[in-house]
């Protein structure tokens, strides 16, 4: 049973690396519910055990947030700000500034991933409406979703993560990672606007731009739930139980009905992260990563460092994946410090920002830009990706070095 947890496990987090399954038409989410529908047909696994593994405060806060995003994208919002970034300038690098700066700030409120999946193919569209080439704008909305999530424990899924299973506190960490978040966003114009020329390309054929039509009414309900949301957060109320609740009030509407609402949730997202914790809780009972662990600790390798945890996160993101990195040390690790899970929650985040794989928010902009006509290719985005991460990275060691929150 052991042999057999431990070769699933490997399997598992190779297909995360891999993204899928080689000649199946299986992604990273088919193939963790194939690893736990082994783990549980064998009996490596309980249902029970596999329920208990899951951190359903983390499931229940991020389902929450996907709610609020809904009622935005629902109300027309999203077209309307891709309209107006659009037409923020005739300047191609201010359009490319003012992208980032809202890109980064919509990300920290709602998770990274929703927000590029909104906007993608309407900032795609609008640029090649304005026979611009699209593809540096689409790495500078990748690249601030990325490091705009970062300000926050509820702007990406592993943040959201890493929040709950520390007990992190909200207003504390904000505060904590905004300096770096900032610089971080002023870096990604930077790299983008080095490596690209922003002039309109005559490669770009010239398509309808986007049309915004917005409910000014249901934008007002989604901005109070917002303000409510932070009023919640400075309570004691756990933040799953403010989130759930303004998800639920957003539910009791009589003009958008809860099935639309409920049917723009990523449940694919949401089961990856499910199936992970029972695949990851299924090796941890086996002994072998106490062992590795007492190892690593005798050779001073645990990432409670960050000349251990900078390259650990570095690679991780970029093979396995954050989310599912972050899923694999939390619950290996479970007694990190608060230093530390903030270093990890800043570092996995823009350590995402390297190549096209290494998020899956990376991953949703190629795929939308693809659908909307614009190819996105891996040589493209790593052109940026890499020098913004090298920078990125480099800075916020150097904010978290000075605060003496990790050691080095």
């Amino acid at each position: 049973m052991t042999t057999l947890a431990v070769i699933v496990f490997v399997l598992t987090y190779l297909g995360m690396a891999l993204g899928r399954v080689p000649g199946l038409a299986i992604d990273r989410t088919g193939v963790a519910l194939l690893g736990l529908i082994i783990l549980l047909a064998s009996g490596d696994l309980t249902l029970d055990d596999a329920g208990a593994a899951v951190d359903m405060p983390t499931i229940a806060l991020l389902f929450s947030l996907m709610i609020l995003s809904a009622q935005f994208e629902h109300s027309g919002f999203y077209g309307w700000a891709a309209n107006r970034i659009i037409h923020a300038a005739r300047s191609p690098k201010v359009l490319l500034a003012v992208l980032i700066a809202v890109t980064g700030a919509l990300s920290a409120v709602f998770t990274n991933d929703v927000v590029v999946f909104a906007l993608t193919p309407l900032i795609a569209t609008g640029l090649l409406s304005q026979k611009l080439d699209p593809r540096p704008y689409l790495i500078g909305l990748a690249g601030a979703a990325n490091a705009g999530s970062a300000a926050t424990l509820i702007g990406n899924p592993q943040n959201i993560l890493i929040g709950q299973a520390g007990g992190l506190d909200f207003w504390t960490y904000f505060l904590f990672a905004l300096p770096p978040t900032l610089a971080c966003l002023a870096i990604t114009f930077v790299a983008v606007a080095a490596t690209w020329r922003l002039v309109p390309s005559h490669e770009t054929m010239p398509v309808d731009a986007v049309t915004a039509q917005i409910d000014r009414f249901q934008m007002a309900k989604g901005l109070l739930a917002v303000a409510a949301l932070v009023g919640l957060f400075l309570t004691p109320l756990p933040r799953e139980l403010s989130a759930l609740a303004v998800a639920g009030m957003l539910l009791m509407s009589r003009r958008m009905s809860s099935r639309a609402m409920i049917g723009a949730v990523d449940w694919h997202l949401l089961l990856l992260f499910a199936c992970l914790f029972g695949v990851t809780a299924a090796f941890a009972k086996t002994g072998l990563s106490q062992d590795g662990l007492a190892w690593l600790a005798a050779q001073g390798l645990l990432p409670d460092r960050l000349s251990v945890l900078t390259p650990l996160t570095l690679a991780a993101s970029n093979t396995i994946g954050n989310v599912p990195a972050v899923i694999l040390l939390i619950k290996l690790l479970p007694d990190l410090s608060d230093g530390v899970l903030t270093a990890l929650a800043l570092l996995s985040t823009l350590a995402g920002n390297l190549l096209l794989t290494g998020s899956l928010c990376n991953i949703i902009v190629a795929e939308r830009a693809a659908a909307s006509g614009v190819r996105l290719g891996f040589v493209d985005f790593a052109r940026s990706g890499v020098p913004m991460t090298i920078a990125s990275l480099a800075a916020t060691v150097a904010w978290l070095w000075a605060a003496g929150l990790v050691r080095i």
